[in-house]
Protein backbone atom coordinates (compact mmCIF):
# COMPACT_ATOMS: atom_id res chain seq x y z
CA UNK A 1 0.00 0.00 0.00
CA UNK A 2 1.35 3.28 -1.11
CA UNK A 3 2.29 5.48 2.35
CA UNK A 4 2.19 8.83 0.67
CA UNK A 5 2.82 11.70 -2.29
CA UNK A 6 4.48 14.60 -1.99
CA UNK A 7 4.42 17.26 -4.58
CA UNK A 8 6.12 20.66 -4.48
CA UNK A 9 3.80 23.30 -5.79
CA UNK A 10 4.58 26.92 -7.17
CA UNK A 11 1.92 28.83 -5.13
CA UNK A 12 0.97 27.18 -2.01
CA UNK A 13 -1.96 29.23 -1.60
CA UNK A 14 -3.62 28.46 -4.85
CA UNK A 15 -2.86 24.86 -4.30
CA UNK A 16 -3.94 25.26 -0.75
CA UNK A 17 -7.55 26.37 -2.51
CA UNK A 18 -7.54 23.76 -4.79
CA UNK A 19 -6.93 20.86 -2.63
CA UNK A 20 -9.42 21.98 0.00
CA UNK A 21 -12.07 21.66 -2.35
CA UNK A 22 -11.43 18.72 -4.35
CA UNK A 23 -9.95 16.18 -1.82
CA UNK A 24 -12.64 16.42 1.01
CA UNK A 25 -15.46 15.10 -1.10
CA UNK A 26 -13.79 12.45 -2.03
CA UNK A 27 -12.98 11.06 1.48
CA UNK A 28 -9.40 12.88 2.60
CA UNK A 29 -9.32 14.80 5.82
CA UNK A 30 -6.62 17.63 6.32
CA UNK A 31 -4.35 15.91 8.57
CA UNK A 32 -0.76 18.59 8.69
CA UNK A 33 -0.36 22.04 8.58
CA UNK A 34 2.87 23.97 8.72
CA UNK A 35 4.15 27.35 7.34
CA UNK A 36 5.44 25.94 3.95
CA UNK A 37 2.99 22.86 3.69
CA UNK A 38 -0.27 20.87 4.51
CA UNK A 39 -0.86 17.09 3.91
CA UNK A 40 -4.50 15.32 3.56
CA UNK A 41 -5.46 11.78 4.79
CA UNK A 42 -7.62 9.14 4.04
CA UNK A 43 -6.40 6.45 5.44
CA UNK A 44 -3.29 5.07 6.20
CA UNK A 45 -1.88 6.88 2.95
CA UNK A 46 -1.69 10.66 2.86
CA UNK A 47 -0.88 13.74 0.02
CA UNK A 48 1.76 16.09 0.73
CA UNK A 49 2.05 19.64 -0.65
CA UNK A 50 5.26 21.65 -0.48
CA UNK A 51 6.01 25.22 -1.63
CA UNK A 52 8.74 25.02 -3.86
CA UNK A 53 11.92 26.35 -2.92
CA UNK A 54 12.12 30.22 -4.84
CA UNK A 55 15.87 28.83 -6.51
CA UNK A 56 13.52 25.65 -7.95
CA UNK A 57 10.46 27.83 -9.75
CA UNK A 58 12.50 28.85 -12.83
CA UNK A 59 11.78 25.02 -14.58
CA UNK A 60 8.11 24.76 -14.57
CA UNK A 61 6.03 21.37 -13.76
CA UNK A 62 5.10 19.57 -17.25
CA UNK A 63 2.95 16.13 -17.13
CA UNK A 64 4.56 15.12 -20.35
CA UNK A 65 8.45 15.47 -18.65
CA UNK A 66 9.73 12.43 -16.78
CA UNK A 67 8.18 12.30 -13.67
CA UNK A 68 4.42 12.62 -12.36
CA UNK A 69 1.98 12.38 -14.61
CA UNK A 70 -1.27 12.62 -13.11
CA UNK A 71 -3.33 11.49 -9.93
CA UNK A 72 -6.45 9.42 -10.06
CA UNK A 73 -8.97 9.21 -6.60
CA UNK A 74 -11.97 6.80 -6.64
CA UNK A 75 -15.12 8.51 -6.40
CA UNK A 76 -17.97 6.85 -4.80
CA UNK A 77 -20.39 6.55 -7.40
CA UNK A 78 -20.92 8.10 -11.31
CA UNK A 79 -23.26 11.17 -9.52
CA UNK A 80 -20.48 11.91 -7.73
CA UNK A 81 -17.98 12.14 -10.88
CA UNK A 82 -20.66 14.38 -12.02
CA UNK A 83 -21.01 16.62 -8.79
CA UNK A 84 -17.26 16.76 -8.54
CA UNK A 85 -17.10 17.61 -11.81
CA UNK A 86 -19.70 20.44 -11.82
CA UNK A 87 -18.03 21.59 -8.48
CA UNK A 88 -14.32 21.77 -9.96
CA UNK A 89 -15.96 23.88 -12.92
CA UNK A 90 -17.29 26.10 -10.59
CA UNK A 91 -14.22 26.63 -8.40
CA UNK A 92 -12.56 27.66 -12.09
CA UNK A 93 -10.13 24.40 -12.60
CA UNK A 94 -10.03 23.15 -16.35
CA UNK A 95 -12.25 19.86 -17.63
CA UNK A 96 -9.78 18.45 -20.01
CA UNK A 97 -11.05 16.66 -23.01
CA UNK A 98 -14.51 18.14 -22.96
CA UNK A 99 -15.74 17.12 -26.32
CA UNK A 100 -15.36 13.08 -24.99
CA UNK A 101 -16.51 13.81 -21.09
CA UNK A 102 -17.60 11.63 -19.33
CA UNK A 103 -16.06 8.62 -21.17
CA UNK A 104 -12.58 10.43 -22.43
CA UNK A 105 -11.07 6.95 -21.39
CA UNK A 106 -12.81 4.95 -23.44
CA UNK A 107 -16.94 4.20 -23.83
CA UNK A 108 -17.17 1.93 -20.59
CA UNK A 109 -14.67 4.37 -18.30
CA UNK A 110 -16.93 6.69 -16.36
CA UNK A 111 -14.45 9.76 -14.77
CA UNK A 112 -13.65 13.24 -14.88
CA UNK A 113 -10.09 14.31 -15.97
CA UNK A 114 -9.58 18.04 -14.73
CA UNK A 115 -6.16 20.03 -14.92
CA UNK A 116 -5.61 21.50 -11.20
CA UNK A 117 -2.76 23.66 -9.95
CA UNK A 118 0.48 23.74 -11.79
CA UNK A 119 -1.36 22.10 -14.88
CA UNK A 120 -1.23 18.42 -12.62
CA UNK A 121 -3.63 16.19 -14.36
CA UNK A 122 -6.35 15.34 -12.12
CA UNK A 123 -8.58 12.01 -12.89
CA UNK A 124 -11.93 10.86 -11.37
CA UNK A 125 -12.96 7.75 -11.88
CA UNK A 126 -16.49 6.32 -11.25
CA UNK A 127 -16.28 2.55 -9.37
CA UNK A 128 -15.93 -0.64 -11.42
CA UNK A 129 -14.44 1.31 -13.89
CA UNK A 130 -11.29 -0.62 -15.12
CA UNK A 131 -8.15 1.74 -16.50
Amino acid sequence: MLHHVELNVSNLKESRSFYSELLPPLGYALFQEWDQGFSYKSGSTYIVFVQTEEKFLQIPYHRKRTGLNHLAFHAASRSQVDEMTEKMRQWGARVLYEDLHPFAGGPDYYAVFLEGPDRLKIEITAPGEKG
